[in-house]
């Protein structure tokens, strides 16, 4: 009987030199998109889909994701003593009761295989989930991507990777898989290559910030060799796993959007701001008037 993913990776180490110099002093996944930060809608995406421990690689820096998901005894009294219960309720309930968090410091920046490495002692023998804040994923009355990946892997086992269709002229942004015929959007992985060249591309199914790992994937990181610029790569690794054991590409249901870079971090505030409960209405009419503004001008 297979394990169940109670335990999920979010590697947050990274120096988010794309946002500097936002990011200078603030960690890129503590960027907010409108009211909450990029990390917690990723945390959200994870317990939402049953995970119970929360395992945040962490670097220099960092120390405001820790201090955001815990509790804030001076900022909690404040806001009950000035009657402000919703929010109150909102910031004492960003972790539930019975979700732990555990911080791990990644003394290098060796890459995203080496930050999962840096796990294997909390996960141990057991399949887990690896999220990326980055790449924010919104399904508007559907199950969360985690949550239809976790699923799959509780319909069919092995390691999944989520993945979407990207414009082929970016191949060279993501790794690419090619794989067998796709079923109800699940196609088993024959190969994975990082960044490939768009004439050289298998396929132009990339691979985003969501995947479930067998823990087979820690003795295939110890032995792999550093590959582009000295770093461990995960994609090296999870080619390692395929003569192994079953391995999928899933392409997840819903929208993401790429938020480590500055164009699609503005598209996911422009559009979660328009379906916020409070200023969606307010943030329509303001674009509205802007886009007058703008043809009048024009």
């Amino acid at each position: 009987m297979q394990k169940r993913i109670r335990k999920a990776v979010f590697p947050v180490a990274g120096l988010g030199t794309r946002f500097l110099p936002a990011t200078k002093a603030n960690p890129k996944e503590m960027l907010p998109i409108v009211d909450k930060p990029l990390v917690q809608y990723a945390a959200e995406e994870a317990i939402a889909a049953g995970i119970e421990v929360l395992i945040f690689i962490t670097g220099r820096n960092k120390r405001a994701i820790p201090d955001h998901f815990d509790k804030a005894y001076e900022l909690e009294n404040e806001l009950e003593q000035r009657g402000k219960l919703q929010r109150l309720e909102e910031v004492q309930n960003i972790i539930p009761k019975g979700v732990t968090c555990v911080y791990i410091r990644q003394a290098e920046a060796l890459g995203l295989g080496h930050a999962v490495m840096c796990a294997e002692a909390v996960v141990g023998n057991e399949p887990f989930a690896v999220i990326l804040a980055d790449d924010l994923i919104s399904n508007e009355g559907g199950k969360n991507c985690l949550a239809q990946m976790v699923e799959q892997y509780n319909a069919h086992g092995g390691s999944i990777l989520g993945v979407e269709r990207v414009p082929k002229e970016h191949t060279d942004r993501y790794g690419i898989v090619s794989v067998g015929q796709m079923q109800q959007r699940l196609g088993r992985l024959e190969a994975i290559v990082e960044k490939p060249k768009p004439a050289e591309a298998p396929s132009n199914l990339g691979v985003v910030g969501r995947y479930i790992l067998s823990p087979a994937i820690f003795e295939a990181l110890k032995n792999i060799q550093p590959g582009a610029g000295g770093e461990i790569q995960l994609t090296d690794a999870i080619a390692r796993l395929l003569g192994q054991e079953p391995c999928y590409a899933y392409e997840f249901e819903g929208q993401r959007y790429d938020c480590g870079d500055k164009l699609g971090y503005l598209r996911a505030t422009v559009e979660y701001g328009l379906k916020h409960p409070e200023l969606g209405a307010a943030f329509a009419d303001y674009l509205r008037t802007l886009n007058a503004t703008q043809a009048v001008a024009g």
